[in-house]
């Protein structure tokens, strides 16, 4: 299942995403799949010094930027009517292997939406499909009026 054409094409018309060459490939309530294209960072050819990581990987603080996106994306798929967004509340990633190559994929998935927080998990892999990183957020949400 990939996204509605009009959240792809709001995705798309972010400069920020267009900037970290992020395309929002999958989402449905409570999932969603974001691609970042490593080449944009670094002007060439994947991942490398250029993008500030460790060996040629992509730096830990773009990972955490696509972690938290593919969150909020995953959240706002979900939310009812009523429901007021108030932002991610905590993020925390733990980096398992460098992230190599052309292209990193990161996933969410929410684990419990509750009145005032989302839970969500992330997970970020390089194109090979191997883990780099995974993560778990809160998403705030305002207090609806009873």
């Amino acid at each position: 299942m990939t996204a509605p054409p009009d959240r792809q094409r709001r995705f798309a018309e972010s400069e920020l995403h267009r900037m970290f060459g992020m395309s929002l490939d999958e989402v449905r309530p409570g999932f969603a799949r974001i691609a970042m294209a490593t080449n944009r960072l670094t002007g060439g050819q994947g991942a490398s010094a250029e993008a500030g990581g460790i060996g040629g990987s992509v730096q830990g603080g773009l990972l955490a930027f696509l972690a938290d996106t593919v969150v909020v994306e995953a959240v706002f798929a979900m939310l009812e009517p009523g429901d007021q967004p108030a932002g991610t509340a905590d993020l925390n990633l733990t980096y398992l292997r460098p992230a190599l190559g052309e292209l990193v994929v990161a996933e969410a998935s929410v684990l419990r939406k509750g009145r005032q927080i989302v839970v969500a998990e992330a997970e970020i892999r390089d194109a090979q499909g191997r883990l780099c990183a995974k993560g778990r957020a809160l998403y705030a949400l305002r207090a609806r009026p009873d």
